[in-house]
């Protein structure tokens, strides 16, 4: 089915006919690189109130109740419908806590064309520190994340959303080329420029990279 690997393609086959616990297996190979993508797009706001976990659990109800849907035109790999159900459930909760505080500007277009919550610039600097440093004191931390900060809001909208995807939702390039609508090749330009650009203007700032 589409690009789906042929265990997959057997899976679907088997959820199509009903059977539960392919439903089941199929949703769960995926489930950790659902959460990740959950916890970088959950808006801060809302991170002390909503568990990433429930949101997953409430997105595998639409996945059951959208299945047919998804077996009637499987134009896309089964994990990036997934994402996209994911996203539209944590679209829901951002309109429906936050309403008009949402930014439209704030969002990543999907693959089918619709909006869904992008990953802000202070959750990607959260994610930078996590993975490249160990700062013991709150004040040393909270300068480096204005940095990171004011850093990824230079780049562009689309060279910082395949930098979330790519980087830190780790999606492989075939999968960030098909989510965003755009080539392969444009994507790994992309990706290399954000990268490039990103260090470069960390290296111009006090202190340089070697204090992020």
């Amino acid at each position: 089915m589409g690009n789906n690997s042929a265990d997959t393609g057997r899976l679907l086959t088997l959820a199509r006919a009903g059977n539960q616990a392919a439903l089941n297996e199929l949703f769960e190979r995926h489930r950790a690189r659902l959460l990740r993508m959950v916890e970088l797009r959950l808006d801060r706001r809302l991170q002390a109130r909503i568990d990433a976990s429930d949101v997953i659990q409430d997105a595998y109800v639409d996945v059951v109740g959208r299945l047919d849907e998804y077996l009637r035109d499987p134009r896309y790999p089964w994990f990036l419908w997934l994402r996209l159900i994911v996203g539209e459930r944590l679209l829901k909760l951002h309109r429906q806590h936050l309403g008009t505080q949402m930014r439209d500007a704030g969002l990543e277009v999907s693959i089918y064309r619709g909006a869904l919550p992008a990953a802000s610039s202070a959750a990607l600097a959260a994610q930078l520190l996590g993975k490249h440093t160990s700062p013991t004191q709150a004040a040393v931390r909270a300068e480096r994340m204005m940095r990171l900060q004011e850093a990824l809001n230079t780049l562009d909208p689309m060279d910082r959303e395949v930098l979330s995807l790519r980087h830190f939702e780790e999606m492989t390039l075939a999968e960030t080329a098909l989510s965003l609508g755009i080539e392969e090749p444009a994507a790994a330009k992309r990706y290399i420029r954000a990268l490039k650009r990103l260090k470069t203007i960390l290296a111009s700032m006090p202190g340089g990279l070697e204090n992020v």
